[in-house]
């Protein structure tokens, strides 16, 4: 039993969002006629797109095809400055593409490797902390870019131009204060010595893909669904979020995702509002903000606490600074445009 129990402990630490979400769907489907056909909740053009977009990105990392491009390029990098700057919008470019949770997982470890080998670990939380933003900013250039853009694309039915323009402004405030960040960078003379190529490993390659698929935030999809379908129909929490919501699309979208994360945040306004491009605007600030607001955030916590345990603290309030002062930046952009 007290195996069981800590297998069950360390499931749920791991997949935490997960497991809250199938718990809290559980628990509303008693709230609601059993007649209720709980499929017919599902967005399974949401639930399709994602897995395509997760298996071309699978089949992308595993040919280590951006990891290549940037290890040619970065021996051009001749100062620390430049050094962050590259790692920084290396995240930033490559989120538009894989999404900024597998351009974390790919970069931020590239990255602290990268200042290890000129001795500057001193500019590991900085280089972190502009990474995470910088892949919190790429992936709004297109919807495909982040989970939670790519619910808001597949329930809006917005055009990708539209879409593209309508988070444009946000996007360059964002860039100009990475830039701005980066002149707090000291600008040292480095020499990189020479890292090892990236390889492609051919064994195995088609099992490493679709294993590399992350299927737990497949099935959080689904709970959410069938959880804010079931709170559509208990007339309670439909009046109560109603009222919350609608009109206040962008505060309460900046607000959830601090709370819950911008996924969720997402499919939560979305079944209450159909002031999409409000809710799109608010989900894309309130990825900054608290470690929680975007599960990037945590994806490279994750990987920095792993390397160097000791900056942990440090980072959190750098990185918490940092995110905040961004976040008001682009609710200021919004209330003034």
């Amino acid at each position: 039993m007290n195996e069981f129990s800590s297998k069950f402990s360390d499931f749920f630490k791991k997949e935490i969002i997960f497991s809250i979400s199938l718990i809290l769907a559980i628990v509303s489907c008693f709230f609601v006629r059993p007649s209720i056909n709980y499929l017919n909740y599902i967005n399974w053009d949401t639930i399709v797109l994602l897995f395509v977009i997760m298996l071309i990105v699978e089949i992308l990392k595993n040919l280590a095809v951006f990891e290549i491009m940037v290890r040619k390029l970065l021996v051009k990098v001749k100062n620390t400055r430049g050094l962050v700057l590259f790692l920084v919008f290396t995240c930033f470019f490559t989120s538009i593409f894989i999404t900024n949770d597998v351009s974390l997982i790919i970069f931020v470890p590239f990255a602290i490797l990268a200042l290890r080998k000129v001795d500057r670990s001193d500019l590991i939380i900085i280089t972190v902390s502009m990474q995470t933003i910088a892949a919190n900013v790429g992936c709004m250039v297109l919807p495909i870019g982040a989970p939670h853009n790519i619910v808001m694309y597949t329930v809006s039915k917005i055009p990708f131009e539209s879409f593209f323009l309508l988070l444009l402004p946000y996007v360059v405030v964002s860039a100009v204060f990475l830039a701005a960040l980066s002149l707090f960078v000291p600008n040292d003379k480095i020499t990189l010595p020479k890292l090892s190529d990236a390889e492609f490993n051919r064994k195995n390659f088609f099992k490493r893909v679709f294993l590399g698929i992350d299927y737990y935030l497949l099935l959080t999809f689904i709970a959410l669904f069938v959880l804010i379908g079931n709170l559509e129909n208990i007339p309670f929490f439909n009046a109560l979020f109603t009222k919350w919501i609608s009109g206040n699309e962008v505060l309460m979208g900046v607000v959830a995702s601090q709370v819950i994360s911008n996924v969720p945040a997402a499919m939560l306004l979305s079944g209450f509002s159909s002031n999409y491009e409000a809710i799109i605007i608010g989900i894309n600030i309130g990825g900054f903000g608290t470690l929680i607001a975007s599960m990037a955030n945590l994806i490279s916590f994750k990987i920095l606490v792993r390397e160097h345990g000791e900056f942990k603290i440090r980072y959190l309030v750098i990185f918490t600074v940092l995110n905040v002062i961004l976040m008001v930046i682009l609710l200021g952009v919004y209330i003034f445009s």
